[in-house]
């Protein structure tokens, strides 16, 4: 909210009153200079009240002081939502301290937010090395990623952000066309595979002999069976 305040009036060119204090009274002996600085300020601070004192909800208006200059009340509204620096930095460290590379957004997009919060840690006053963006970054990739960082560990000298990125960017470009190979391989094995022509003449003389057994052994079948019933009529011949 602050900061969108602060943007807007500079773009109106109204932001006098929000970097400048109130300028005294205005007297006979004051130049011309100071006559129109003194009115372009009470413009400003007439604006910047206006816009701030719309922007920002009810309930907040009611605990925020009335006679005041732009720059008093911007004062007021920031220490009534001041939240704690160090706050922010658990926060940040926490966030970044837990990031794992799913492989969403691509991993450039991985390393720059981590960057980023290595800038945000920076203007809290917590300088994060390069290097340990580094670390982390290959620590928390998947293992994929083996050969950048067995490249990494066996180099004496240190890599800068960009270089990681490029080279993860690199690997990363090299296991995609990998792997659209190896698919299209397979693809392509599978459908050779159907379509062969001799699995197809293989298939075609099968048919016939899986028929020949077929019958073979039903014809077996029938005669074990016949036989067994012309021995029981013998022996009940023989019987009677």
């Amino acid at each position: 909210w602050k900061e969108d305040i602060k943007f807007t009036m500079k773009m109106a060119y109204v932001d006098l009153s929000l970097v400048m204090d109130k300028p005294g009274e205005l007297i006979v002996a004051n130049t011309d200079d100071a006559k129109l600085v003194h009115a372009v300020w009470m413009k400003s601070n007439r604006i910047c009240l206006l816009s701030m004192r719309r922007s920002i909800l009810n309930p907040l208006k009611s605990v925020l002081p009335t006679d005041c200059t732009a720059k008093e009340l911007m004062t007021a509204i920031s220490e009534r939502y001041r939240v704690s620096s160090n706050a922010d930095i658990g926060s940040l460290l926490h966030v970044l301290f837990n990031m794992k590379y799913d492989g969403n957004g691509g991993v450039r997009d991985y390393i720059i937010r981590m960057v980023n919060y290595q800038t945000k840690l920076k203007a809290l006053k917590v300088d994060l090395p390069d290097t340990c963006i580094v670390h982390q970054a290959l620590n928390t990739l998947p293992p994929k990623f083996s050969i950048i960082k067995t490249s990494y560990k066996s180099q004496d000298e240190s890599w800068s952000i960009n270089d990681l990125i490029s080279k993860v960017v690199a690997e990363e470009e090299k296991l995609k066309k990998e792997k659209g190979q190896v698919a299209l391989y397979v693809a392509g094995s599978n459908s050779h595979k159907v379509r062969s022509p001799k699995l197809i003449l293989i298939k075609l003389l099968m048919e016939p002999l899986r028929n020949l057994v077929s019958l073979v052994i039903w014809v077996q079948i029938k005669f074990l069976l016949r036989k067994r019933v012309i021995t029981a009529s013998f022996v009940r011949r023989k019987v009677t």
